[in-house]
């Protein structure tokens, strides 16, 4: 008389293994291009707002750009290396909160002058926390997500990239 065994074949769990395998192939990189979907959705959205906040506050100051508040500059140094922080325009609740970037992971914004799109698109897969999340022209009042294009609705680790 034969005994039943119940369970499965090594043979049936390579099966699975395999199609599960195969599956995850397929899946995986669709998450990681919704991630970056996402990431550039959102500094898009965000430099939308730090732009009319930054104007607003122009208009409520007689023509003087958030860097001008000598009490609560944005900008002000916050770390040893003379970033700073997002000062009046959270303090005056222009902005709820800093704003995050997302791609270099900080909300961190250092100040210059006359700074453009290429100046911020210096980030590379090697800024991930280590430096800045935005840049703040001081005498336009622009201002960028440093790994990001919004001309080109491009990440600086993203395919065709070239600083």
């Amino acid at each position: 008389m034969r005994i039943a065994r119940k369970g499965f074949t090594l043979v049936e769990i390579l099966i699975v293994v395999v199609i599960l395998g195969i599956l995850a192939a397929i899946v995986v990189p669709q998450f990681t291009s919704a991630s970056q979907s996402a990431v550039k959705g959102a500094l898009q959205t965000q430099l939308k707002t730090i732009e009319s906040q930054i104007e607003l506050y122009r208009v409520n100051e007689s023509g003087a750009l958030p860097h001008n508040d000598a009490t609560s500059a944005l900008g002000q140094a916050a770390d040893a290396d003379g970033n700073g922080s997002w000062g009046v325009m959270v303090s005056d609740e222009y902005m709820k909160d800093e704003p995050f970037n997302g791609f270099v992971k900080t909300s961190i914004v250092e100040t210059g002058d006359d700074v453009t799109v290429d100046d911020a698109m210096i980030a590379d897969a090697a800024w991930v926390d280590t430096d800045p999340g935005w840049l703040y022209d001081t005498t336009s009042g622009r201002c960028f997500a440093y790994g990001f294009d919004p001309n080109e609705v491009k990440l600086a680790n993203e395919a065709g990239y070239n600083p």
